[in-house]
């Protein structure tokens, strides 16, 4: 199951010419793919566009109707290859991945696909992960599309102009025969509005007409001596003709153009930004309208020359608002303002930040500093103090960090929780981490993790570490990265080179870090894909050996036993733990409605909550280090004689058992308890309740009894 559904949205799907769709940018995307008669569609889910995927995988019956082809693939270089059937077919595809980490994943396969060109509309949307919302390395997808000259586009984000960048962006592709990578970052994902819809298109050539009519172009295969004439091609019919649809077609956008000798040039992306930042300055109205002249770059790359001197001629200067760096941008128009003789100067990194994303406060600091300069704006005083004025303390100094975590009752706590129990035993180990949830470990209280190299590759970054020791390499990895890498880079490598490291796979049936999505080892039943098939199975395929599968991450004692044997074993070659339990956050969205309803409809519900004795806590507080579970925490101890805090479980609880288990694992004190909240509890259960109300208060009456006759 993903982590939305779109089942009610989808259903904007099916609007027709002249009526107003309404909805998320994402949404439109998919809108915007079926109405430019799109073919073909696969991707990777990643962030900030897994919703895209999820679109698609609940509009597999609108899909059908008009014969498009859809992939959850295997992994981005999957999604990129499958490009391939527009080389030498009339047939538009597009795919989808996040960026920067799915675009270098799928580098080997889009540079071949750039290198031959395309026949048929070739579409990457990637989601440009940068930025304070980000959960990646701090890169752009800028420099993949120069290296292998494949055209970038960066629309303004709103739904008509991300929608026109969409159907542009085929017609592009087919009119240079060039690969066109559509850029959409996060806001311009999750944006709302509404634009005017047209019709849905059945593709003019489909699938089928290109399976019985093979069509075959040496000429297009990426080996000399045609990889020579693939460059030629690029820079000489290619990219003119890329630039001569941009400039017929209008994809670039002008305004306010001659209103003023000074000008800024920004990417399409940050244009909402630059806009209301004017707007704040004085310089454009609320609806968006601006009295600086400005030039939207749509289209990130290529760089049109006579454009930027058309824009630039007669001005004293002008201000380029490129986010990220290096500035790619900025060094280009500066070299056609060079080679032209303009004598327009070229601002940008100087007064804006040279790396970091652009928001709203910083753009507002570069945009006046460069009217300022230039007169459009007086310096701002400096404030007077008319009495003292008390310094505020960095923000880091007065506010508590709070790191990223686990979710309550994760099935992914209990087993670092277990790993800190053998480390206690046998000492540290070197951990290969991975991308996922697991990688929480890192931060307190586990502290688990020494590198990660990227998804999927947990084991292979313990490769070089296969040395003769007393000790082993440990490495973790996800079973979304275990499909989409890790089986082949990682395991497969461990036998081929007879390692004797081990990898731990965290099975909880789903890539729960893109949202939730099934995979080859989900449990769920899907209509549309094939899943159940085990883990341990496709490991003992590849040729180890040493297996091992816990069904119950939860079982802290049964999981430390079995790391404890994985380390110690005399056993040779690779080992590998899986360790299964379902992804809670995905549990609760299945079984919560459940719950809601058959309460509602008067049925017994049980659910459970464990709870802490104050009266035997001792306030050590082991519980909390050894799992760190947001649910735990802390209150005043109800002892007079007693000052430490004791351990309390708040109302978040899941029921998930890991503190009881840990307590036992650990030998910790036996203050935990288990109980059951029921809703529409039966006869029995009501009368089971009296029984042990009445035993309970009996004890607690003979207790106060007894302290009362001792009591001085």
């Amino acid at each position: 199951m993903a982590e939305r559904s779109f089942v009610e949205e989808v259903k904007k799907l099916r609007l027709g010419a002249g009526e107003t769709f309404r909805g998320e940018g994402i949404l439109a995307v998919t809108k915007a793919l079926l109405e430019s008669g799109v073919a073909y569609v696969a991707g990777y889910q990643g962030s900030p566009i897994s919703h895209l995927m999820d679109v698609l995988a609940d509009a597999q019956d609108i899909l059908a109707e008009y014969g498009i082809r859809f992939e959850n693939s295997a992994s981005e270089a999957t999604a990129a290859a499958t490009l391939a059937a527009s080389v030498n077919y009339p047939l538009r595809g597009a795919v989808t991945f996040k960026s920067t980490v799915g675009t270098n994943v799928a580098s080997d396969a889009l540079a071949n696909l750039a290198s031959g060109g395309v026949t048929g509309g070739a579409l990457i949307v990637v989601g440009e992960d940068y930025g304070e919302g980000s959960s990646i390395m701090q890169e752009r997808s800028h420099a993949f599309a120069m290296k292998s000259q494949i055209w970038l586009l960066d629309p303004r984000p709103n739904l008509p102009s991300i929608v026109q960048a969409v159907k542009a962006g085929f017609e592009l592709s087919e009119a240079s025969h060039t690969p066109v990578m559509l850029q959409l970052r996060i806001r311009a994902c999750h944006v709302h509005g509404e634009f005017v819809a047209s019709d849905n298109r059945i593709p003019s050539f489909t699938i089928a007409d290109a399976v019985d009519n093979p069509k075959r172009d040496v000429d297009r295969i990426v080996l000399p001596p045609a990889s020579f004439v693939h460059e030629q091609e690029k820079v000489r019919q290619r990219w003119p003709a890329a630039v001569k649809f941009i400039q017929e077609h209008k994809l670039n956008e002008f305004f306010a153009e001659g209103s003023d000798e000074i000008g800024i040039i920004v990417q399409g992306g940050s244009y909402n930004t630059l806009v209301r930042v004017l707007e704040r300055l004085g310089f454009a109205d609320v609806y968006g309208n601006s009295r600086i002249p400005l030039y939207c770059m749509n289209v990130a790359y290529p760089v049109v020359d006579p454009e930027v001197l058309r824009f630039c001629e007669g001005k004293r200067a002008v201000l380029m608002v490129e986010e990220g760096q290096p500035n790619f941008i900025e060094q280009n128009i500066a070299t056609i303002l060079r080679q032209a003789g303009s004598a327009t100067a070229l601002h940008g990194k100087d007064v804006l930040p040279v790396a970091g994303e652009y928001t709203a406060a910083e753009t507002l600091k570069g945009v006046r500093a460069f009217l300022e300069r230039y007169g459009r704006l007086q310096p701002q005083p400096a404030p007077v103090q008319a009495h003292k004025v008390i310094p505020l303390k960095p923000l880091g100094e007065s506010v508590s960090p709070r790191p990223p975590g686990f979710c309550t009752g994760c099935p992914e706590r209990p087993i670092f929780t277990a790993m800190k129990l053998v480390e206690r035993e046998l000492g540290p180990h070197h951990v290969s981490a991975d991308i996922g949830c697991h990688l929480f470990s890192i931060l307190p209280p586990f502290n688990i993790g020494n590198t990660t190299m990227g998804y999927g590759l947990g084991a292979a970054g313990a490769a070089a570490l296969n040395a003769p020791s007393h000790k082993r390499a440990i490495s973790v990895m996800g079973d979304g990265g275990f499909w989409h890498n890790g089986l082949t880079s990682g395991i497969a490598n461990a036998v081929f080179n007879k390692s004797d490291n081990l990898t731990i796979v965290v099975d909880n049936s789903y890539t729960s870090a893109t949202g939730g999505q099934d995979i080859l080892s989900s449990t769920a039943q899907n209509q549309s894909r094939s899943t159940g098939h085990a883990i341990e199975k496709a490991v003992r395929g590849v040729g180890v050996n040493w297996v091992k599968t816990l069904r119950r991450t939860y079982d802290v004692a049964g999981m430390r036993d079995a790391l404890r044997e994985a380390l110690t074993t005399r056993e040779q070659g690779p080992k590998v733990l899986v360790a299964q339990s379902e992804c809670m956050l995905n549990r609760q969205r299945r079984e919560k409605p459940l719950a809601r309803k058959a309460a509602a409809e008067g049925k017994r519900v049980v659910r459970d909550r464990f709870g802490v004795d104050s009266d035997t806590c001792t306030g050590d507080h082991s519980c909390i280090r050894l799992s760190g579970c947001p649910s735990l925490s802390i209150k005043t101890n109800p002892d007079p004689l007693r000052t430490d805090p004791v351990a309390t479980v708040l109302d978040s609880c899941v029921g998930c058992g890991l503190c009881g288990e840990v307590s036992h694992a650990a030998v910790l004190c036996p203050s935990f308890y288990k109980a059951q909240i029921i809703t529409n509890p039966t006869r029995w259960d009501r009368f089971r309740q009296r029984v042990r109300s009445a035993v309970i208060g009996y004890l607690q009456r003979r207790d106060a009894r007894a302290r009362a006759r001792y009591a001085f």
